[in-house]
C-alpha cells in the first residue's frame, strides 16, 4: 500500500522549539547577558561575550539538558500550523536530542498538543538516513549544514528557519523562512 499522505521530516530544537529557547539557562548559569543575535553559528559558545571551557560548558549543558527540554518554550504559530497540517501530511520529527531525553521530548508534545506521527531522537545531527529511511518528502531544519546536506543528497526542499546563526547561502531547495506562517504559506503553495 502506497503512502496517501506527503511526510514531512521536521526537527525540534530552534525549529519546532523557539531558537532562544535555552539562551535564558545559559545566561542565569553564567551570569551574561546572550541574546539570540549573539550566536552567530550553530555552537552557543559562538555568543559568550568571554572565552569559555568546551568541555566544562557541555558537562553543564548535558546535566541540565532534560529540564532545559522540559520547559522548552514552542516556537510562534508552530502548534497551530502543525495541528493543521497533521490533518493531511504525516508528521515525522527527526531530532539531534539523545534517546536519553526521549520521554521528556514526547511528554513535551503532549504537554502542548503539538500533534506528530513519530518522534525519533537520534543522538547526532546525522539525519540523511533517518530522513531516507522514513522517506520524508520536505524537511523543516534550523542547522544551515543539515539543511543543506538534507536538500542536496536527497533532491527535497527544506524549509530553513531563518536565525542568526544559519545565514550563510543555501541552494535553491532549500527555502529560507523567517516563522511557521511562511513555513505554512509555502507549503500550502507546494503541497
Amino acid at each position: 500500500m502506497t503512502n496517501l499522505k506527503h511526510r514531512f521530516g521536521i526537527d525540534i530544537d530552534g525549529t519546532v522549539t523557539c531558537p532562544a529557547t535555552l539562551i535564558p539557562h545559559i545566561n542565569k548559569q553564567y551570569n551574561i547577558n546572550m541574546k539570540l543575535d549573539d550566536v552567530t553559528e550553530y555552537d552557543f559558545l559562538s555568543g559568550f561575550p568571554y572565552p569559555i571551557d568546551r568541555n566544562e560548558f557541555n558537562i553543564w549543558f548535558k546535566k541540565n539538558e532534560p529540564h532545559m527540554y522540559e520547559v522548552s518554550e514552542l516556537a510562534a504559530d508552530a502548534q497551530s500550523v502543525l495541528t493543521n497540517w497533521q490533518k493531511q501530511y504525516e508528521l515525522f520529527y527527526i531530532s539531534a536530542r539523545g534517546e536519553n531525553v526521549f520521554d521528556i521530548t514526547k511528554n513535551w508534545f503532549d504537554t502542548y498538543n503539538v500533534p506528530y506521527d513519530h518522534i525519533e531522537c537520534i543522538g547526532s545531527h546525522k539525519k540523511i538516513e533517518i530522513a531516507k529511511k522514513h522517506q520524508v518528502e520536505a524537511f523543516f531544519e534550523d542547522k544551515h549544514d543539515n539543511a543543506v546536506e538534507i536538500a542536496e543528497e536527497l533532491k527535497i526542499p527544506v524549509v530553513l528557519f531563518d536565525t542568526p546563526y544559519n545565514r550563510l547561502s543555501v541552494p535553491n531547495n532549500v527555502i529560507r523562512v523567517a516563522n511557521w506562517q511562511q513555513a505554512n504559506e509555502w507549503i500550502r503553495k507546494n503541497f
